[in-house]
């Protein structure tokens, strides 16, 4: 069982950035892929990224490649989305999960097919 919490969520003004932040609440680890999910008002929940157990590989959705950074810090136990260039629609509460269930052909798009373990969200607002 592991356990997530989120933090760094927050409002900006479309252009800026934030960093969000996940992390194992004690007696969990993070020996998982982790990424990151998020859900606006109406829609469907949607896969933003995603990072192998070792950094080593990531995966993005088309959305926001190119904006978005994600890295994990294995002996920080913690994993990082950086958010660059904001807009609007990236209004959502965006979820930390573990053991995510991704897939991507060559250097096609990734699609995400969900995860095992889920944080309780952070909410990232961009106003224009």
């Amino acid at each position: 069982q592991v356990q997530l919490v989120e933090s760094g969520g927050g409002s900006v003004q479309a252009g800026g950035s934030l960093r969000l932040s996940c992390a194992p609440s004690a007696y969990s680890d993070m020996r998982y892929s982790v990424g990151w999910f998020r859900q606006a008002p109406g829609k469907e929940r949607e896969g933003v990224a995603a990072i192998s157990t070792d950094g080593r590989t990531t995966f993005y959705a088309e959305a926001v490649k190119g904006r978005f950074t994600i890295s994990r810090d294995n002996a920080k136990n913690t994993v990082y989305l950086q958010m660059n260039s904001l807009k609007p629609e990236d209004t959502a509460m965006y979820y930390c999960a573990a053991d995510i269930r991704v897939t991507r052909s060559g250097s096609g798009p990734a699609y995400f097919n969900g995860a095992s373990y889920w944080g309780q969200g952070t909410q990232v607002t961009v106003s224009s």
